[in-house]
């Protein structure tokens, strides 16, 4: 189980289920009890609570969320920044992601839902733009849309208020690659017109059903975003307006001036062409006029001329791309210089066919010292196939001739492939299931009792739809259906013996079975703990298992008394000290004549150094063996000194139990009346 989920965080919210996974934080659903409402927690993982930038990126969606006040955008309702755990108290939102959405649509969405889709988000960033803050990370999967058609905006993780220095290199540049503007892909200045450029990406997607720029890696759909145009959306849909088209290319510039200046303005087009589907607009981008070319003088033709004029124009994102242009040149020379050198030496290797792997079980290929290639695996998952097994190779068996070291691209058959939990809720049982074992994944159903969800219909799921888990693991679905007979309820067996237990099980129609936990300190046979928890419905002739205490004692407890001496009629502290631990339950400020003695308590196994210590001296001091005739913690006896006075002694030290250690530890010093002596046992 989750270690948060069934916690109280401040005393006030109660965790009930985790209902997404992001990269740097889980999200939970709660109650919040003061406020009887149910809400979202994002909590930061553990292993960034230390980190200062994830830290900062965290406050900083709880600073740019407080400030925005808007039906489409969610809401921010606490904030907690503890040197333990960091959060933010959310509006719950009872729905699935646009992304989800669009993937489920399986074509192009009508053109009306998705100008009334955009027309929300639009609204939304307007309004985060006037307020100063760039949301910088604008994908469907950070829209939510609920059952009534209402899109929430969310995540504003890496947001940033638009007054901020934003210049980063480019091997820093955040957001979701499909999405982000050229500039933001480059690390250059990012401002609303940012967001703007990522909306008509989310636009173009649910208009043609596919996204502008598709690659094999991120960093090849970045460099598309930098230099390709892509195709116009008609070619893909001819259904779309072609002004619908228009709005969406011109969000979609790759220069920022040429985009819409602001959120308000895009709108302004959008309904347009909502009132009016032939509307065009003949937008049109006139690229930069060329300086004419001055004619260059023979005499200075072997030197470099200064363009002060050409310099100014350059901006730092200019020198920056020019800079690492220059060093991937550089690598490209030396790397290719190294694989002249390296297939000089290599041309001798005769070259072979590629072998065909197709069928075998990756871990027999690796493993096979006669295959001298690298490999480059992919992992998806056919529930039809075993585990490990190749399902296909690039390039194919006999396709063509490799030599030694060449890469060769396995598709392996693994359950470790993550895959998104689909959108199963409101659907019968069977149609859940099996769109859930179409993503190869595996469920156990929850019946629920709920007044809100018709019979045999599901709930909800956990974890929550969109989550990505591994094709392994198990999604819990929750489905609506009514209580018969052959149900039973799981009886409390807390406090109760293994006997007692056994029959309050039977007595329910219910299998028991038990396990001993050797580790805990109870009484032998009680029951510590169940499974499942008492009140859960279950099958009749399902199996409860009981904890069981097996009695293990790990520790003694002895009572010790220690006489005070009498002589002393003035106000000190007296202290017990066990092992250097400090006994405060006895320890304190008294008068050692009106006391009289001292019990107390000491616990332990096998030995102890007990001190005594009046005013700030040692009155008495006990060096505990457990197996002394004096003191046994085995048998849970003490037998004090004979010689133990009543009253403090003038010279000679006091009998003890067993005698001192050769080092004793260093007390600090306390003022004392004068007629104390200091006792070393």
């Amino acid at each position: 189980m989750d270690k948060y989920v069934g916690k109280k965080l401040d005393g006030r919210y109660l965790i009930q289920e985790l209902i997404g996974v992001g990269g740097m934080a889980t999200v939970y659903k709660a109650e919040d009890i003061k406020n009887n409402r149910i809400v979202a927690i994002k909590i930061l993982k553990d292993e960034f609570s230390q980190n200062s930038e994830f830290i900062r990126r965290f406050k900083n969606e709880s600073k740019a969320i407080a400030v925005l006040s808007h039906p489409n955008i969610v809401k921010v309702y606490d904030v907690s920044f503890g040197d333990v755990i960091q959060y933010i108290v959310m509006e719950y939102i009872d729905g699935i992601t646009l992304k989800e959405y669009i993937d489920q649509q399986n074509e192009p969405i009508d053109w009306k839902t998705a100008v009334f889709f955009i027309s929300q988000i639009l609204k939304a960033m307007q309004h985060a733009h006037e307020k100063g803050i760039v949301h910088r990370d604008v994908k469907p999967q950070n829209m939510m849309l609920l059952q009534d058609g209402t899109i929430k905006v969310t995540d504003f993780g890496i947001a940033r208020f638009s007054n901020t220095e934003t210049r980063t290199m480019t091997d820093k540049a955040i957001g979701s690659v499909h999405y982000i503007a050229p500039e933001q892909a480059r690390g250059d200045h990012t401002d609303g017109k940012s967001d703007i450029y990522s909306i008509g990406v989310m636009l173009y997607e649910m208009l043609t059903g596919q996204l502008p720029f598709e690659a094999d890696s991120a960093v090849s759909v970045a460099i598309m975003q930098l230099q390709t145009t892509p195709k116009p959306p008609r070619e893909i849909n001819p259904d779309i307006p072609q002004g619908l088209e228009e709005i969406t290319l011109r969000a979609m510039r790759k220069e920022p001036l040429q985009r819409y200046q602001s959120a308000e303005e895009m709108l302004r087009d959008i309904k347009k062409v909502n009132k009016n589907p032939d509307i065009t607009f003949g937008y049109e981008y006139p690229e930069d006029e060329e300086e004419p070319e001055e004619e260059e003088n023979e005499d200075d033709a072997p030197y470099a001329k200064y363009d002060e004029k050409a310099d100014k124009k350059r901006s730092p994102a200019f020198n920056i791309i020019l800079g690492a242009v220059v060093s991937l040149v550089l690598c490209v020379l030396l790397f290719g210089s190294l694989a002249l050198l390296h297939s000089c030496e290599a041309s001798n290797t005769e070259a072979i066919d590629v072998p065909n792997l197709v069928g075998q079980n990756y871990s027999d290929v690796k493993s096979n010292s006669s295959y001298k290639f690298n490999w480059d695996i992919i992992n998806v998952y056919d529930s039809s196939k075993p585990e490990g097994e190749i399902i296909k190779q690039e390039p194919e068996a006999g396709s063509k001739k490799v030599k030694e070291n060449a890469v060769i691209t396995l598709t392996v058959n693994s359950s470790d492939t993550l895959v998104a939990v689909p959108y199963v809720s409101g659907e019968p049982e069977e149609t859940a299931l099996a769109k859930i074992k179409a993503k190869g994944l595996s469920a156990d159903i929850i019946y629920i009792e709920d007044e809100d969800t018709a019979e045999e219909i599901v709930r909800d799921t956990s974890p929550k739809a969109g989550s990505e888990i591994t094709v392994s693991e198990k999604v819990k679905v929750f489905v609506k259906k009514t209580v018969v007979s052959t149900t039973a309820t799981v009886p409390d067996l807390s406090n109760m013996t293994r006997d007692q237990a056994s029959e309050a099980v039977a007595a329910a129609g219910l299998l028991f079975d038990y396990e001993y936990n050797n580790d805990v300190d109870k009484t032998a046979e009680t029951v510590i703990g169940q499974s499942p928890m008492k009140g859960s419905v279950v099958q009749q002739s399902s199996t409860v298992k009981a904890y069981v205490a097996k009695g293990v004692e790990k520790y003694k407890v002895l009572n010790m008394t220690t006489l005070l001496p009498q002589n002393a009629t003035t106000a000190v502290d007296v202290r017990i000290v066990v092992d250097g631990v400090l006994d405060e339950s006895v320890s304190g400020t008294m008068i050692p004549s009106e006391v009289g003695q001292l019990t107390y308590e000491v616990r332990g196994s096998s030995s102890s150094v007990i001190y005594v210590e009046v005013g700030g001296q040692i009155w008495r001091k006990y060096d505990v063996n457990f197996v002394t005739e004096k003191i046994s913690f085995a048998a849970g006896t003490y037998t004090p000194s004979s010689t133990e006075p009543a009253t403090s002694p003038s010279s000679e030290p006091a009998a003890e139990p067993t005698a001192a250690p050769a080092t004793e530890p260093t007390m600090a010093p306390i003022q004392t009346p004068s007629d104390m002596v200091n006792i070393e046992g």
